[in-house]
């Protein structure tokens, strides 16, 4: 049976027994400068990056290859992991219907996927040897598909903060309107998922 609500008691006992944190940013419009200064002031070792596409027409200087040379200049190790990345399609026999916006459905679609099941086990599997970071371009999480990385990596007991400043990090809350069965989450139809915000502003990630 899966479980609802935001903070689901067995959730909440996993993750404090975790000692894995996995933190979550956006690059935004940041200077390059200005986007080390924020992962060390965290303490960030290594950057998963979760675009589907790791460059920016808007923002060259977080193209791959230059966002990894500036990062390894700075001591922090930078993957692509692509597996992880959003633009992805709805099904049509969708159990996730309580997101509205197509992009979120179909990712969260997509979490139910072998490919999404193994490079999640790959940003787990590196979180434990360093302190980690995953970026994607959208500044507020929750307009952002890692929110939805997040609640997986909830579901399997690790914490996940999201960096909101130098000095600030703060916790991610699984999606009111999740159901989870051990590690497994849907998003089926739900009162609370009716008051979402509305599609035009959740899928800036999801495009990039």
């Amino acid at each position: 049976m899966f479980q609802g609500g935001s903070k689901p008691e067995s959730l909440l006992t996993a993750r404090r027994r975790s000692p894995t944190v996995v933190l979550t940013v956006g690059h935004s419009t940041r200077s390059q400068e200005d986007f080390i200064a924020l992962l060390q002031a965290h303490a960030v070792k290594r950057l998963v990056d979760v675009r589907s596409i790791p460059r920016s027409r808007h923002n060259p200087q977080f193209n791959r290859d230059r966002i990894a040379s500036a990062l390894r200049r700075a001591g922090i190790s930078y993957l692509h992991v692509k597996d992880l990345g959003g633009l992805r399609h709805p099904r049509s026999d969708s159990p996730n219907t309580a997101w509205r916006n197509a992009s979120f459905r179909g990712f969260a679609d997509y979490m139910q996927t072998r490919k999404f099941a193994a490079g999640l086990r790959k940003l787990m599997k590196i979180a434990k040897m360093k302190r980690t970071t995953i970026m994607c371009a959208e500044a507020v999480a929750w307009r952002c598909h890692r929110s939805l990385i997040a609640d997986a990596l909830l579901a399997r007991g690790y914490r996940v903060e999201e960096i909101v400043s130098l000095k600030r990090t703060r916790p991610h809350v699984l999606t009111s309107w999740a159901r989870v069965k051990g590690s497994k989450i849907i998003y089926p139809p739900t009162q609370a998922a009716a008051q979402q915000e509305g599609p035009r502003k959740r899928d800036a990630c999801l495009r990039t």
